[in-house]
């Protein structure tokens, strides 16, 4: 290791291995700390039931990744990760055994939700998708990393997107429609009055027409993996089972890059209270199962959806966000996200078997058992789900926070995604990468463009820190 290193990368979930590589890239040296025995953060694969079924800790399906101007940068592809699509990217089913879906296709997602709508869902997102690369780009770039590519194509997303969603919903008329978005919209777990969310919905349905929901092959580690591989090709040097304290427990660098929450960081680099007003959010109670069959969903289409989103109407999605993030309580039908990745991944289980991936919201540092309920609502839209269990793992908040740290009481968006936060991040200001530090940035997912495993935060931050590397 040089005696002094051009940059150190504290924290190898995705945004960190993305920042370390963007230095490497243009031949600065890197070294990466990460105090777990392996890289991955987020985005990790492990057996959590039985011998043979990989599960997904945290993050399993992937439209934010494939879809990262970050990623499809680096040749990760030379360093294992392929994507695996199902036959459908999403499906919404409702408990009558029909369902609605996001398909490749405008179109076909456009007949799924019936003649009255159809038309509006087309005109709402055909003209997005005709620029959908160079859109994406633009709105993971901001505030201020780069200037926008097509300002007139970012304003009408803007135009759409900035309002609160349910402003977005009153262009359908059908409720399946209105279910189907605000499911969209409770992935980064924000009430769907909140500012932006009809841009959070907007982003999900963009990524599935434009590249689909995959899942990688062998499961999400292989995305860490590949980062870390390239990292080392280029010279960056990884470093696992290394907790950092403080700042005097890393070797003397130009730069000090953090994956790590606010709150970490404050305390390694002594910042005191600046990230003090910096909100956490809901939780998750996230349950891995290992299953004797596929799940035995109602509606058809939700058998070949590699993602299921479960919640009956936007009226029982929207009661069940404001129990978990505004009202303390979990709720009594959650809201959930699923995922079936040995739909299309048979190296995932034994042959026959499956996994299968649930997570519904709780409060912050809730700390009772949301399994119940949970499996309750499977049984709504696929009954007899309990008879295929052969083993499930469960994680509240507190194994979340313990997984991971950057999850501050469970939070897997390490920090609200409502309000001002979800585009002011972790401070208000122009340059959210930078700290009181000249020498310390921050890239976690605490910053733009926020949640999701795309590495777009690290990269952004990346470049905040070759700027400041090649006027020193």
């Amino acid at each position: 290791m040089p005696s002094m290193l051009d940059a150190v990368v504290v924290g190898a979930g995705p945004n960190g291995l993305t920042a370390a590589v963007e230095l490497a890239r243009r031949g600065f040296s890197v070294a990466l700390f990460e105090a777990k025995p392996t890289v991955g953060g987020g985005a990790r694969t492990e057996e959590l039931t039985l011998p043979g079924f990989r599960h997904d800790p945290c993050s399993a399906a992937h439209p934010l990744g494939i879809n990262s101007p970050a990623f499809r940068a680096l040749p990760l592809d030379r360093y294992g990760l392929e994507w695996l699509h199902a036959p459908l990217p999403m499906a919404h089913p409702f408990p009558d055994g029909t369902a609605a879906v996001l398909s490749r296709s405008v179109a076909e997602t456009a007949a799924s939700f019936g003649p009255r709508d159809a038309g509006a869902y087309r005109r709402l997102v055909e003209p997005l998708l005709a620029h959908w690369d160079t859109l994406v780009r633009d709105f993971m770039s901001l505030p201020l990393t780069a200037l926008p590519r097509d300002p007139v194509t970012l304003a009408r997303f803007g135009l759409a997107g900035l309002p609160p969603s349910t402003w977005l919903m009153r262009r359908f008329k059908d409720e399946r429609v209105k279910a189907l978005f605000a499911g969209l919209v409770a992935h980064v777990m924000a009430p769907l009055n909140g500012l932006a969310t009809g841009a959070i919905g907007l982003v999900f349905a963009l990524s599935a027409h434009a590249r689909g929901w995959p899942v990688p092959r062998g499961g999400s580690q292989a995305i860490s993996d590949a980062l870390a591989a390239y990292l080392t090709d280029l010279g960056g040097a990884v470093h696992t089972d290394y907790e950092v304290k403080r700042l005097d427990d890393l070797p003397p660098a130009r730069a000090y890059v953090f994956d790590t929450s606010p709150a970490a960081l404050a305390r390694i680099a002594g910042f005191g209270d600046h990230y003090a007003r910096y909100r956490y959010g809901p939780s998750v109670f996230k349950i891995d199962y290992a299953l004797d069959g596929p799940v035995p969903w109602t509606a058809p289409e939700a058998r070949t959806a590699g993602t299921v989103q479960i919640g009956a109407s936007q009226a029982e999605i929207g009661t069940a966000l404001r129990a978990a993030s505004r009202e303390g309580r979990a709720p009594d039908r959650p809201f959930m996200i699923t995922v079936q990745p040995s739909l299309v991944d048979p190296t995932r289980a034994p042959e026959g078997k499956h996994v299968f991936w649930a997570y519904g919201h709780v409060p912050n540092g809730w700390s009772g058992d949301l399994t119940d309920a949970i499996e309750r609502q499977l049984e709504r839209f696929a009954p007899g789900f309990r008879d295929r269990v052969l083993a499930r793992a469960t994680a509240g908040p507190a194994e979340m926070a313990a997984r991971n740290a950057n999850y501050v009481g469970g939070d897997i968006a390490c920090g609200a995604a409502s309000g001002l936060q979800l585009l002011l991040r972790p401070k208000p200001t122009l340059f959210p990468y930078h700290t009181p530090h000249p020498a310390v940035f921050i890239c976690s997912s605490a910053t733009p463009p926020g949640p999701g495993v795309h590495g777009m935060s690290g990269h952004n931050a990346a470049k905040a820190v070759w700027q400041r590397l090649r006027q020193t």
